[in-house]
């Protein structure tokens, strides 16, 4: 759920999340936070609403984590991390977001729900990356993400290519254009001079 559609209670986050199946047409939502939020996600869950965990690195509370870093990475953090992994509180499945593999790991195999991991690891049951970072589309790329693709730089030459043509007259050339039949054009012109000679424009 965005930020702030559900921090401030179990009743905004149930309002809001009735939007979002109905408005929007979701079938699960997925809340960042631990143990402080764990009365939204009964108050969801009680209603028939699906939810997934989020912990570790949860960037809609990035600045309060001290910015995009790993997480749990002291015996304290990893305790933390399994304490808040949200299971009994009914969420069908759990985001680890940049933890350290083998706190991931021991995670994982002491749940019930499956864990999806991201920067987690190779040991979460399933995987998961942001789309602009598989495709390489954005400037920022986290350390543990692979792009399979350089499509930000095929974006970039190919609107630096579609400018450099514009300016120079190149595009769009004939065969990016509509045509209009001669007659109908001549039809059109006989129109605008008759409708100028009535105006007194002549």
């Amino acid at each position: 759920m965005p930020f702030l559609s559900y921090e401030s209670g179990p009743d905004d986050a149930l309002r809001n999340a009735g939007r979002f199946f109905r408005e929007a047409g979701i079938r699960a939502l997925k809340l960042e936070g631990g143990r402080q939020i764990v009365p939204q996600i009964k108050a969801l869950v009680d209603a028939g609403i699906p939810v997934m965990g989020h912990l570790g690195l949860t960037p809609q509370r990035a600045a309060m984590l001290g910015g995009f870093k790993a997480q749990a990475r002291t015996a304290e953090g990893a305790q933390k991390l399994l304490e808040e992994a949200l299971e009994d509180a009914g969420c069908f499945a759990m985001v680890l977001e940049c933890v350290p593999a083998p706190v991931a790991a021991a995670v994982s195999a002491r749940l019930r729900i499956p864990t999806i991991g991201i920067g987690a690891g190779p040991d979460c049951d399933g995987q998961v990356l942001v789309f602009h970072d598989l495709l390489g589309l954005s400037d920022f790329r986290p350390r543990f993400a692979k792009a399979y693709a350089d499509l930000g730089r095929v974006a970039s030459e190919a609107v630096a290519e579609y400018a450099r043509e514009v300016r120079e007259g190149a595009f769009p050339a004939p065969e990016h254009c509509f045509s209009i039949r001669p007659e109908e054009w001549q039809a059109w012109q006989t129109r605008l001079e008759a409708d100028s000679r009535a105006n007194g424009k002549e």
